[in-house]
Formats: structure tokens, C-alpha cells, sequence
């Protein structure tokens, strides 16, 4: 690659040709952050990429370079600028994981008749931060501000998806020091490969008797499992039949939520991770 190539001074490119309509503009500015967010890209590249001569690619970059929405280094072309990182902060501090949830799960309440909850980890535990009660006569033990244990919750095992074997084998031990566990580890851990698998989780009378339930995890804009939605009810309304009708409801609210915090269907999964967050 030669080194005009590379990248173009915004100071010396040549005179742009005149400007096409404001709405294509606005569209093709947004096109090239799009481009620079894959890493620092040449002139010539972006145009390449965006379909567009070089003129009217640098009038769009050099303008966006102004705004500080991006930056330019003459021996790697251009990257995201400080501006970006701004708006990022910004908009993650102003979307409020219970603020985001909050309607989907009223929906899915009044859809399923059956109590919803929503959590996320916390020191190792399932910290429940919302509950929309059913309207079946079924009493629910939980409470928000309540720290339930990851391996036994539905919830708390949705939250757990993405981990690693050897993180679900301590967490099991280490939540089951009396042999509190309704199943044994190998039958256990046969579920949470199936649960990975699948998406989502079940709570199947392990946490509280005559109590099942249905979760699936919520992602953030990085794709990692930030917090977890679930339906609960008494074993009487869950047969195994209406808890696979449920999880597809289930993990479709709880994609809706994930989409609302940045996440990206069309991305790959996250890796799993060998911590738990927060």
C-alpha cells in the first residue's frame, strides 16, 4: 500500500465538489463512523468501503474530524474521536436497567398472568431488583432488594449462561455447603449446558417447593449478561410443556430489553466469562 494510501491530511485533500442534500448528508456521515468503528481506516479505504470518491469522503470525515466525532493520525487515517466516547457515556448513565425493563416485564406480568422479576448479579448472589406480582392466588417468597443464589434461581442461572464449567462447579459448591441442592452436580451441570445451549434457563422446584420458572439473560451493548429476567409461578401452572411455550415469550422480552441497553442481535455471542459481573 503506498503511503497516500494510507491516509489523506484533512489540511492539503483537494476542494470537495458541492454538497449533496442535507437528509443524504446526515446519512452518509453516519456511514462513516459506522466504517471507522470497525478500527482506524486510510482515506482511500473509506471511500473504497462507503462506495464514494475520495473527495466527497474526505469532505464527510473532515467534518466529523471539526465535531470531534472523529480523529485523524496521517500514518493511520482515521479513528473515533473524542466525542463519541462523550455521547457513549452519556447514553449508557441515562438508560436505567429497571427504567429500561420496567414496561417490557409489566407486558409480560399481564401477558403471562404469572409474577415477573428482574435481577442482576451481585457479589456472587442474584440481587432481585423488580417484581410485577401475577394475578394467579400463587405466593412468591422473593422480595426486591432481596440476594437469592445463582445456582438454584432461575434467574440466577440465566445470569449465569455465558460461564465456564469450572465457574459453575465453585459456585455450586460454594452456594451448597449442606447439601441443599435438590439434584446432584452432574445432573445439574447437564441442564446448564442445555440452558447455555438453548438461551435460557429453568427454575425447576430447586429454590422454593412447589415453585418452577422460566428466565433469560439481558445483554448490554458489549453482548455480556448484565442482568436477567424471569416468570415464576406454582408448579401446578408449569408443565413442562407451557415452560417451553413460556421461554420463547420469556427470552423475547428479555431481547427487547437487551436491545434497549445497545445490545446487537446480529452480533456474535459474548465469550463466556470465568467471573460474574458486578
Amino acid at each position: 500500500m503506498k503511503d497516500a494510501d494510507i491516509a489523506e491530511d484533512p489540511k492539503t485533500a483537494a476542494e470537495p465538489p458541492a454538497q449533496p442534500s442535507g437528509s443524504q448528508t446526515l446519512v452518509r456521515g453516519l456511514d462513516v463512523i459506522e466504517a471507522v468503528a470497525d478500527g482506524p481506516i486510510a482515506l482511500g479505504d473509506l471511500a473504497a468501503r462507503l462506495g464514494l470518491n475520495r473527495s466527497t469522503t474526505h469532505r464527510l470525515a473532515n467534518a466529523l474530524v471539526e465535531r470531534r466525532y472523529l480523529t485523524f493520525r496521517p500514518r493511520s487515517g482515521y479513528r473515533l474521536g473524542p466525542k463519541i466516547i462523550q455521547l457513549g457515556f452519556i447514553a449508557q448513565s441515562d438508560v436505567d436497567v429497571v427504567r429500561a425493563a420496567r414496561p417490557h416485564i409489566e407486558d409480560l406480568a399481564a401477558a403471562t398472568e404469572d409474577t415477573v422479576h428482574l435481577g442482576v448479579p451481585d457479589e456472587g448472589r442474584a440481587l432481585y431488583l423488580d417484581k410485577i406480582p401475577g394475578k394467579r392466588r400463587v405466593e412468591i417468597s422473593s422480595r426486591i432488594g432481596d440476594r437469592h443464589p445463582l445456582t438454584s434461581t432461575g434467574l440466577g442461572k440465566a445470569l449465569l449462561l455465558d460461564g465456564e464449567p469450572t465457574l459453575w462447579s465453585s459456585l455450586f459448591g460454594s452456594e451448597d455447603p449442606l447439601g441443599r441442592h435438590t439434584v446432584s452436580y452432574s445432573v445439574w451441570l447437564e441442564r446448564m449446558q442445555a440452558y447455555a445451549a438453548k438461551g435460557y434457563a429453568f427454575d425447576l422446584e430447586e429454590n422454593e417447593d412447589r415453585i418452577r420458572c422460566v428466565a433469560a439473560p439481558i445483554r448490554d451493548a458489549a453482548g455480556e449478561i448484565v442482568a436477567a429476567i424471569s416468570v415464576s409461578s406454582a408448579a401446578q401452572y408449569m408443565a413442562d410443556e407451557r415452560m417451553a411455550a413460556l421461554s420463547v415469550e420469556v427470552v423475547a422480552t428479555a431481547n427487547a430489553i437487551s436491545e434497549e441497553l445497545g445490545w446487537d442481535p446480529n452480533e456474535p455471542r459474548a465469550p463466556r466469562k470465568h467471573r460474574v459481573r458486578r
